[in-house]
């Protein structure tokens, strides 16, 4: 059986990460796994960079364009829209090429994939959703206006107030190439991203079906708590509590200013804040509490050091599919405070391996962090974060889980 899992990046962001990790979860299982991209940062042999120079310059023009059809919108905001509809991209000759049994999409934008090659695929189509650009006219995440269920238009992203705008010109579109497309099955990597495909106007008629991403749990684990903040110079007699994210203070989407809300209302004062994802900003006086910047990680035993050398990790996000950070920090055995939305409650349960905050009550996401740092049975916590990602999210639990979907798709 031969896989092609297809996505924008290697290892440059979630969808990436996540994407490279159900490869190597499908390798360890004996398949023949590669992965198509068109940005490659990685060494890994089985990772295909596929474009050729003409095809660069086509990409780059296709970004051109796009990017002059959105910044006609001057009231837009800074939230990510992608259009990928302009006709310069051939990627599915490249896929073709390969021969595959299934062609496993991924995250696609960024010039990659036009839209209509999806009709050109001659194999099988498994498409994991990372955010909800699949079924809406061009954003990732819809800030909840629900247009997406019947048809976009006025697009809040955009900051349009017209009705046949660029979103809805997108979607319309989409709903063209989907409406012939036969050989799709659309994978909700959470219980809530699963439910917004079902009832979405895009892909209510596709089949949807729930699988989560996979973690490799033999290297997100629990590790010596001391040894971890010597090697990040880390205070030993304080609580610390971690936030990050890609643009972890720059994407209203990340739920910073709720985090820094619910921070000033905290109760314990001995405890100190620590920041991955960004570098100190120059005037470092967002917080009343001391604040260390770990800057951007690209390298995973980094990331899994600085999980085991804090207390709680917390994911502020407005809005969340299945969280790469929340899945990473459990592993590691360090408990996890979000608000209860979107996927949060497929890997946080509340009272047991975390707290699930009343959605974007700072006063509650404090309590989720109090509640945390001073629980009686933390180690009990600890245990039950862990155990919650070897019993459903590991690599060989989630891996098992789509050798079977993809058997039951060839067949």
């Amino acid at each position: 059986m031969k896989i092609l899992i297809v996505n924008t990046f290697d290892t440059n962001g979630g969808a990436a990460r996540a994407a490279f990790r159900l490869h190597e979860a499908l390798l360890s299982q004996g398949v023949n796994s590669t992965m198509l991209v068109t940005h490659k940062e990685g060494d890994n042999f089985r990772v295909i960079q596929q474009f050729s120079r003409l095809g660069k310059v086509f990409n780059q023009i296709q970004l051109l364009l796009t990017n002059i059809l959105i910044n006609r919108y001057k009231k837009r905001s800074k939230s990510l829209f992608s259009s990928s509809w302009i006709p310069f991209s051939n990627f599915s000759s490249v896929i073709n090429r390969l021969d595959p049994d299934i062609v496993h999409l991924h995250w696609i934008s960024g010039g990659m994939l036009n839209f209509s090659e999806l009709l050109k695929i001659k194999a099988p189509i498994v498409w994991s959703l990372h955010d909800m650009w699949s079924f809406t006219g061009g954003c990732h995440y819809d800030k909840n206006c629900g247009n997406y269920l019947k048809e976009c238009g006025y697009c809040p992203i955009l900051g349009s107030n017209t009705e046949n705008d660029l979103s809805s010109k997108i979607f319309k579109h989409k709903k063209r190439i989907l409406s012939k497309v036969t050989n799709l099955t659309i994978v909700g990597l959470s219980n809530w991203l699963k439910d917004c495909a079902e009832k979405s106007s895009l892909l209510k008629d596709s089949t949807v079906v729930n699988l989560p991403n996979p973690i490799n749990t033999n290297l997100y684990r629990p590790l010596g708590r001391e040894h971890s903040r010597n090697l990040w110079s880390l205070p030993k007699d304080k609580k610390l509590v971690l936030f990050g994210a890609v643009g972890a203070m720059s994407d209203s989407r990340k739920g910073f200013k709720q985090l820094s809300e619910a921070l000033k209302v905290l109760p314990d004062k001995n405890i100190e804040f620590v920041i991955f994802g960004s570098s100190k900003p120059e005037y470092d006086d967002v917080f009343d509490i001391k604040t260390h910047y770990a800057g951007v990680l690209k390298d995973d035993m980094s990331l899994v050091t600085l999980y085991n050398a804090v207390d709680v990790m917390v994911v502020p996000s407005l809005q969340e599919n299945l969280s790469n950070a929340i899945m990473e920090s459990l592993s590691c055995g360090t408990p996890v405070v979000g608000f209860d939305i979107g996927g949060n409650k497929d890997m946080i349960l509340h009272k047991v391996n975390g707290y699930l905050a009343k959605p974007f009550n700072k006063q509650d996401l404090a309590n989720g962090i109090s509640w945390v740092l001073n629980s009686s049975n933390y180690e009990e916590i600890r245990c039950n974060s862990r155990k919650k990602v070897l019993n459903e999210f590991s690599n060989d639990v989630v891996g098992k889980k789509y050798i079977k979907l993809y058997e039951d798709i060839i067949k």
